[in-house]
């Protein structure tokens, strides 16, 4: 069973939605026992990072996913997710994040060309940078889709992907039995659901 973390906050339909398409047993849940059983765990996100990192706090799941990630259990986040993983976020203000991965969230808008919009919005090629298993039924250069004003930076022990946009952005990260996903997998076609089948497989 997959457990689809449940805030507040989340691109949480659509993962759901992928999840039953490549026929995996899923649940949105809050509740610790449910996520206690279950083998592997999502962590969404869209928005703001202080007010999703917040509601996470709140809800008592920011302690619960750390618990879990100790324990041995494959986590991956997914976009506002993925930044949550790190130590901390500079999107308004300083924030922390879960300390999960070293590193820290940047605006994009430091690294890439003044002409370039804000934010990155469509397809990309991802530029696999080292042997992962989420990467199992995917290949260097294949798109997935992504909408960010940040990025993960400082981050290069952990980054297994890049897309370029302007600069290398960090586009996929992995420490442990921790997966990040900075493009959106249940928007990104079959890639994407390839992406979520072989996370459920490690």
């Amino acid at each position: 069973m997959i457990a689809i973390i449940d805030y507040g906050v989340g691109n949480i339909f659509s993962l759901y939605s992928s999840f039953k398409f490549i026929g995996k047993d899923v649940v949105l849940t809050n509740d610790e026992r449910i996520i206690n059983s279950c083998s592997h765990i999502i962590l969404p996100g869209v928005g703001a990072f202080s007010d999703a990192k917040r509601k996470l706090d709140e809800s008592g799941m920011a302690q619960v996913v750390k618990e879990q990630v100790k324990s041995g259990k494959p986590m991956m986040g997914i976009c506002l997710g993925m930044q949550m993983l790190f130590d901390k976020s500079f999107e308004y203000g300083e924030h922390d994040g879960l300390g999960l991965i070293k590193g820290s969230v940047q605006p994009i808008a430091d690294v890439i060309p003044k002409e370039l919009k804000i934010p990155h919005i469509g397809w990309n090629s991802l530029d696999i940078t080292k042997a992962c298993p989420i990467f199992k039924y995917v290949k260097n250069g294949d798109h997935v889709y992504f909408v960010h004003s940040y990025w993960a930076a400082d981050c290069e022990e952990s980054t297994i992907a890049t897309c370029e946009y302007g600069s290398q952005l960090t586009a996929a990260v992995a420490h442990e039995n921790v997966y990040g996903c900075q493009f959106h997998p249940e928007k990104s076609g079959e890639v994407g659901l390839n992406i979520l089948k072989a996370f459920c497989e490690v």
